[in-house]
This record gives C-alpha cells, sequence and structure tokens, in this order.
C-alpha cells in the first residue's frame, strides 16, 4: 500500500471515528433503528476508498485539499448564531415565514420560525427526535433505504446522523407556504465538519414548495457533507430550491435523492454559487408510470472554484417526462463539471426526455466539462441533449457600450440575461433577485 492510499483511507478512518463519537455524545435513543444505520454505514465507508480523479465518477473533481483539512466535531453550542450573521434569500421575512434552522447538522428551535398560527393539522416541520409518533413507521420506512449503501460520501453523513429536517405533507394538502430549510455550517475557531440530513414526504396528492439553502458563517475552513431524501406521492407535486452559498474555504458534497410514484410532478432549480470545491449529486428515480420530471441547475464560480453537478434521471415505466436545463458561468481560473445521465431500461416504452447544457465562459483560463450520458434500452422513445459553449459577444458588448453603458455593467447585463432563463423560473421572485445581486459580486 503506497502512501497516499494509506493517507486517504486514514483519513476516512478518522471521520468515521468522529461519527462514532458524535452518536455516543448526541444519540439518546435507538429510536427509527438509526443506531443500527450508523453501525452499517460506518461499515461500509471503512470498506470503501476515498474517490480519486482514477474514479470515472471523480475524474474530473480533486478531492485531495479536502486531505489537508484537520477536520474536528461539530459544535453544538448555537447560543451565540445570528440569523443577522447571514444574507437571507429574501429581504421581506413575509415572502419566508416558515423556517426551519440546523446549524452544524444540530436543530436550532431558536433560530427556526416553526409554530406559526393556523398551520394546517398533521402537517409537519421540524427535526426528527420530535417528529410526531404516528409518522414514525413512514420516517423510518425511507430512511432504511439506506441500509443499501452504494456512495461513500452518502454512507459518511448516515454514520453521524443523530439528527434531519423533517418536512412532512399529508395526503391531499395542499401548502401554500414556502418552507425555507436552512442549514448552516459554522465551524468557530477551528474546521469543522458538517453533515446535515434533510427528509421530505410529500404524500399522494400533496403540493409543496421548498427552499433548501445551505449557508456558512465565518471564515475558517469547513466541510459540508448533506443528504436529502425526496418521496414525492402518487398524483404529488413537490417544487425544490437548492441554494449552494457556502464560504470559499468550504468543501461541499450534496446528494439528492428523489423517488417519484405514478403521476407525480417533481421540479428542482438548484443553484450552486459557493465553496471552494462543490459536487452536487441529484438522483430521479421515477417509479410510476406518466411522471414528470424538471431540472433546472445554475452554476456559477470564479476564482480557482470548481463546481460540479453530477445528475441522474432513471426512468422504469412508461409515460414518463424529463425536462433538464443546466446553465455554467465561469470566470477566471474556475471550472465547471456537469455530467446528465438519462437511463431509460426497456420497461419505459414511450418516454420524453429532453436535455440541454449551455455554458458561458468569461476568460481564457476559465474551464467547462459537460458529458450528456444517455442509456436508452427502451425502441419506442423521444429522447434529444445538446451542449453549447460561449463567450460573451464582442457585438452585444459593443451595442451596450453604445447606448452609454460602461464595459463593466455592460458584461454584467449579459451576464444577467444569460442567467435569467433559470432564475426566472423560481417560485419566490425575492430569492432571484437576492441571486442576481450575488452573482454581481462575485463577477
Amino acid at each position: 500500500m503506497n502512501t497516499q492510499v494509506a493517507t486517504r483511507e486514514m483519513f476516512l478512518a478518522g471521520l468515521v471515528n468522529q461519527c462514532e463519537k458524535l452518536g455516543a455524545a448526541h444519540l439518546k435513543s435507538s429510536a427509527y433503528g438509526l443506531d443500527h444505520l450508523r453501525d452499517i454505514a460506518a461499515q461500509y465507508v471503512l470498506s470503501s476508498h476515498f474517490p480519486t480523479v482514477k474514479d470515472e465518477e471523480w475524474r474530473f473533481t480533486d478531492l485531495s485539499p479536502l486531505l489537508q483539512i484537520p477536520l474536528n466535531l461539530p459544535q453544538s453550542n448555537l447560543s451565540k448564531i445570528k440569523l443577522s450573521d447571514i444574507t437571507m434569500p429574501v429581504k421581506d421575512k413575509a415572502d419566508l415565514p416558515l423556517r426551519l434552522v440546523f446549524v452544524n447538522g444540530f436543530y436550532a428551535p431558536d433560530l427556526s420560525t416553526v409554530n406559526l398560527p393556523n398551520l394546517p393539522i398533521d402537517f409537519y416541520v421540524g427535526n426528527i427526535s420530535n417528529a410526531p409518533e404516528k409518522y414514525q413507521p413512514r420516517i423510518s420506512d425511507v430512511l432504511n433505504k439506506h441500509r443499501q449503501q452504494t456512495e461513500v460520501f452518502t454512507a459518511l453523513n448516515i454514520a453521524s446522523l443523530v439528527d434531519s429536517a423533517v418536512v412532512f405533507v399529508p395526503a391531499n394538502m395542499s401548502f401554500d407556504l414556502p418552507i425555507h430549510l436552512l442549514f448552516l455550517t459554522a465551524p468557530g475557531a477551528s474546521p469543522t465538519m458538517c453533515q446535515p440530513h434533510c427528509l421530505v414526504i410529500a404524500e399522494a396528492g400533496s403540493n409543496v414548495t421548498l427552499i433548501e439553502d445551505y449557508a456558512t458563517i465565518g471564515n475558517v475552513a469547513a466541510f459540508t457533507n448533506a443528504v436529502t431524501d425526496v418521496v414525492v406521492g402518487e398524483n404529488a407535486a413537490v417544487n425544490h430550491v437548492r441554494l449552494q452559498r457556502e464560504a470559499g474555504n468550504v468543501v461541499h458534497i450534496g446528494t439528492s435523492a428523489i423517488a417519484q410514484s405514478r403521476n407525480s410532478h417533481y421540479t428542482c432549480h438548484a443553484i450552486s454559487l459557493g465553496g471552494k470545491i462543490s459536487r452536487h449529486n441529484l438522483e430521479v428515480f421515477q417509479r410510476g408510470e406518466a411522471t414528470e420530471t424538471t431540472l433546472n441547475g445554475l452554476t456559477v464560480a470564479f476564482g480557482e472554484q470548481l463546481s460540479d453537478t453530477h445528475s441522474l434521471i432513471s426512468f422504469n415505466h412508461p409515460h414518463g417526462t424529463s425536462r433538464q436545463l443546466h446553465k455554467c458561468i465561469v470566470g477566471n481560473k474556475a471550472r465547471a463539471v456537469f455530467n446528465g445521465r438519462v437511463f431509460v431500461p426497456k420497461a419505459a416504452q414511450l418516454t420524453d426526455a429532453g436535455q440541454l447544457s449551455r455554458n458561458l465562459l468569461l476568460s481564457p483560463r476559465a474551464r467547462v466539462d459537460t458529458k450528456p450520458q444517455l442509456e436508452i434500452v427502451a425502441d419506442n422513445v423521444k429522447c434529444s441533449h445538446g451542449a453549447t459553449v460561449s463567450q460573451l459577444e464582442d457585438d452585444e458588448l459593443f451595442y451596450l457600450q453604445s447606448r452609454g453603458l460602461d464595459l463593466e455593467r455592460s458584461r454584467y447585463l449579459l451576464i444577467d440575461a444569460f442567467a435569467a432563463e433559470i432564475l426566472d423560473k423560481l417560485p419566490i421572485v425575492g430569492v432571484a433577485k437576492m441571486l442576481s445581486t450575488c452573482m454581481a459580486i462575485q463577477e
């Protein structure tokens, strides 16, 4: 065994040891069988290897800088944390009145506003330990899928699962208020590993909008390893916004696993702005006929950022549809990666899937790697894909400058127009305005 391999294996073993200490310190009972799930996940991590660029799934994303960060257990003392320390995704609190906050993976009730008046009966948003007892079997069913681990960072998250955000929308309920799920990483004085977990269950015929938001307090290096499970019931609809806007010295790895039942609708708007290294694994499994999936993605990377998006849409039944649009804006010496896999087996006849990757490079040293990956076995389908890479056009810049705008303002307007195709689809206007402002600051 060479030194580099030993270092990577020691790193994973050290993280598992921290997970075990975290569980011993914070898990008060074996509710939901979490102790058993954590043990299974820990063993999987110990038997796995740390991903390198020699692995096909990671060949564009070098995680070796993560090995250099001396990570520590997350602090659970939340008394000094204030929401005023971060920029909220909307200026008007009335736009997002329902907020569930986790800090370093722990529920922060003093920062959350989940007990609003007139909330529907049987609706629940909170942490897993306070979930109504009648929902525990359903929650356990979803968590039990993690008994079969296939990915090292998802397993690492489950190995430290002592708390989780939970959103439960009962059958036939159309919940009008967007739910803000805010996950803060607050390293304190030393680098921290933060592993938030989120579970969303939208039962048959329900409708809900989610804002899943990752941000950082402080400037100390950190590792955020997040897992989100979303279950979309028959005839249900979930509109899901995922914002990753962590600090520039954070390594962020997130996995979103979506299970859709027949006639359901799932829409995801995944926006990645922050992090030194960022990876989002978005996996959608259509588990019923006539299922609709829409994936909109926007990556903005400047400086020396590396932002990687890997998506999977797995069709398993007839009459499934999907539409995917992913855009990357890359400047300076930054790099963006998009790998969009679509799997259509023989059982998924009459599938209609469309995928488009559009990329804007703002400097000669910026780079984007885009890879459509369509795997089609069914013979009666309509599937398409396309990819473009472009730069700001000189004639467009000249036109704007001829109308009195300076070069900087002209560049911003063109970049903003490129991003607007994604941002204009967001269900909350205030969030789109905040993101547009963030892009202007980065550029």
